[in-house]
């Protein structure tokens, strides 16, 4: 069975929907002590330390792997988190608006008899043209302050976003396609 070190209720959905045993153990990380100027390694060290930290908090035999996730999103030289408050959600959305950012997401999947696999997969995102109107009455469903980036492509945010350039489910948060190789392969 899977366990996966992440609070997400967003990464637990498309586990359930594509049929993916599983359960959750939350890492306790703090993400705050981590940092890279990458994002894509940002993520990658993220993840695996997400999953290094549950895997040693121990394991009962049912455990055949630990999958740790997060995600950023990446505009115009900046990585956005979660935003801090709704005003920081509407100061980033207006500089979206219209334009293209990199959500990557990062992956790591790591077995009790020490197998490593870790992976960031990035899509690019077109963020609709907004009014000012559309972005407050947005942020005012506090959805945005949940979400890497500002936006929740499987909530509200999915209407604001005209394009996708790769993985949609990376974008909620996992990589079906990624974790599908990897389970596969092991």
């Amino acid at each position: 069975m899977l366990l996966l070190a992440s609070a997400s209720p967003a990464r637990r959905r498309l586990l359930e929907q594509a049929a993916i045993p599983h359960r959750v153990q939350v890492s306790g990380v703090d993400e705050e002590a981590i940092s890279h100027p990458d994002p894509a390694q940002l993520v990658q060290l993220l993840a695996r330390a997400k999953a290094r930290a549950v895997l040693e908090s121990g394991l009962d035999r049912e455990v055949s792997a630990v999958l740790g996730c997060d995600s950023v999103l990446a505009f115009d030289g900046e990585v956005f988190g979660k935003p801090a408050d709704p005003q920081e959600a509407i100061s980033r959305w207006r500089r979206m608006r219209g334009a293209w950012g990199e959500l990557h997401t990062g992956h790591a999947l790591l077995d009790p008899a020490g197998g490593e696999r870790v992976a960031a997969v990035t899509t690019r995102v077109l963020f609709a043209d907004l009014s000012d109107a559309e972005i407050e009455a947005y942020v005012a469903t506090g959805e945005p302050l949940q979400c890497a980036g500002g936006f929740a492509l499987e909530g509200r945010g999915g209407c604001l976003v005209e394009r996708l350039d790769g993985c949609f489910s990376n974008v909620i948060g996992l990589s079906l396609p990624l974790l599908r190789q990897w389970l596969s392969a092991a």
